[in-house]
């Protein structure tokens, strides 16, 4: 395993290059450059991604970059990966990309950033992707029982008579009850449809109810492929081609391995009593649709930009070639999987994960983000892993070529990296008009009460809540132990469009102003909250794991 990843600049048309440079026989241990390629791919053009705060955003988290090198680096090595490549995508563009070592040992052939590597489980979001399509054409519906589209289901023994048929909706999100198939499905991918029929007629057991528990199956989304062509009247593969893929410029992608020019097939390894032996390239078959993409970093890091293109809400076109609002109907927790929180004995440090599936796609709460969206492929021979954080537009990607490449440690690190550089913020919610127009109004209201600009913006249950009197008073009293001469300081932190706080400055101390939108036009406020609170305390929200006293 080589061990120094060198780095240096390159223009775009390098960066993403499928060959390697020329004279580049053997790699001196990869190479890293940093680039602005549009990611999303799709029509939005510049309006993809909500503009940043800060106009240096992208440079500053640019200067994690030779420390994501250095961790991947060291992960490869550490971990005895023959080659990788990897991608940091910011707003929507591959921002960073790096490659080491080899992607076929007995030539020293080295990854570049148009080698193709398989990604196993990263291929149910495409999948779903391609159900979503056939959904919002009006061609199916996610309630919709399965064996409509494939009849051999119909003769399933359910675990109780109560049980639910099998839906759709269930295939997508784990929620079937089929057992959980990892090691086992692995090896269906090069089964033929009619092997796969066969397989269902002769039975599928359940460990649960239909609709009752997580459990992931990738028998669910080989099913789901039969749905795709039987609806779409085309096999998956084409209809993946023609309806996905080249939409999204992806013409890297692919179903089959034989398809891929060899000067670019990433070989995959299996490292064992201290070697590396070679896996088998696995054929595509039924179980395709669950497992059998195979991708390049470009393509995948365009993937991954195209899920985060759907965030934030905003006006304009729906997005092609699935809706904005249909990917953001992807990365929601369909199907609850668990929680669990554990205190370092070190250091007290908290972590915590929690959260579920979506369509094709894990979504989880952390200590730190909100929302991390997420899918790991794992084959003989190969690992891979897609994570991005809506919230935020930030996403990385990485490709390996040995079985079961483990990624979760060194994206976490390259996570922690790019928080340190200050420049990893999420995006803040905007507030409608009429929130903004409320809160000079409380503003004026706090400052000076006055009962008929009161009476103008109270929603009808502000004062059954509590009195308009006792409302004043309580203000008053605040207003006035705070020295009184209060005006609004600082920004309005809005947690979504019709509810947020902000401060006011008095002149002996701090006030805290917290109002939320009643559902009604004109939108009136229903919730008023004045309290005192520390010159130095944030009024920020507060984070997810955090110690109270």
């Amino acid at each position: 395993m080589p061990n120094r990843l060198t780095s240096r600049t390159l223009a775009i048309a390098l960066a993403l290059a499928i060959v390697p440079a020329a004279g580049c026989t053997k790699p001196s241990g990869g190479a890293s450059s940093s680039a602005t390629q549009p990611a999303g791919g799709g029509t939005e053009g510049d309006n993809a991604m909500a503009s940043p705060t800060d106009p240096d955003r992208v440079a500053k988290l640019g200067t994690a970059f030779p420390a994501i090198d250095s961790i991947m680096r060291a992960f490869a090595a550490r971990t005895n990966v023959p080659g990788i490549a990897y991608g940091v995508i910011v707003d929507g563009k591959l921002a960073h990309v790096g490659t080491s070592g080899f992607r076929e040992l007995s030539s020293k052939s080295p990854v570049d950033t148009g080698t193709v590597f398989r990604i196993a489980s990263m291929t149910k979001s495409f999948t779903a992707v391609a159900i979503l399509q056939l959904r919002d054409a009006g061609k199916l519906s996610l309630e919709d029982p399965a064996e409509r589209y494939v009849p051999e289901l119909a003769g399933l023994h359910y675990p109780t008579t109560d049980s639910p048929k099998i839906t759709i909706r269930h295939l997508l999100s784990h929620s079937t009850g089929f057992p959980e198939d990892n090691p086992w499905g692995d090896r269906q991918l090069a089964d033929t449809d009619e092997q796969m029929a066969e397989m269902i007629r002769s039975g599928i057991p359940f460990s649960t109810a239909p609709g009752t528990n997580y459990e992931y199956s990738n028998y669910a989304f080989a099913i789901l492929g039969r749905i795709v062509t039987k609806v779409s009247g085309m096999p998956y593969p084409k209809y993946i081609s023609e309806h996905v893929l080249q939409p999204l410029g992806m013409s890297s992608t692919t179903l089959q391995s034989a398809e891929v020019d060899p000067a670019r097939l990433a070989h995959g390894y299996r490292w064992q009593d201290g070697q590396w032996l070679e896996e088998e390239q696995l054929p595509d078959g039924s179980f395709g649709p669950m497992g059998g993409m195979l991708t390049s970093i470009a393509d995948l890091s365009r993937w991954v930009g195209f899920m985060l293109d759907a965030w934030p809400p905003r006006d304009g076109g729906a997005g092609d070639p699935l809706s904005r609002a249909s990917r953001r109907e992807m990365q929601q927790v369909i199907r609850y999987q668990g929680a669990s929180a554990v205190r370092d004995a070190k250091t007290g440090a908290i972590t915590l994960s929690a959260g579920g599936y979506g369509y094709g796609l894990g979504v989880r709460e952390s200590c730190l983000f909100h929302i991390v969206v997420s899918h790991t492929g794992g084959l003989p021979g190969f690992g891979s892993i897609m994570l991005w954080l809506p919230d935020y537009g930030v996403g990385i990607v990485g490709l390996g070529n040995v079985t079961y490449t483990s990624w979760r440690a060194p994206v976490d690190q390259a996570l922690d990296a790019l928080a340190r550089t200050g420049a990893l913020e999420p995006r803040a919610p905007t507030p409608a008009p009429i929130l903004t127009e409320r809160r000079d109004q409380v503003t004026r209201l706090v400052s000076s009460w006055d009962d008929a600009l009161a009476d103008s913006i109270a929603a009808m249950n502000l004062y059954l809540d509590e009195t308009k009197d006792r409302r004043r008073a309580a203000i008053e009293k605040v207003r006035d132990a705070a020295g009184g001469s209060c005006q609004a300081e600082g920004p309005f932190v809005a947690a979504n469009a019709l509810r947020g706080r902000w401060r006011m400055r008095c002149a002996k101390g701090d006030l805290v102003v917290s109002i939320t939108l009643a559902p009604t036009i004109p939108a009136g406020v229903q919730h008023l909250d004045v309290r005192p609170i520390a010159r130095e305390e944030s009024i920020a929200p507060a984070p997810t794991c955090r110690s109270t006293t």
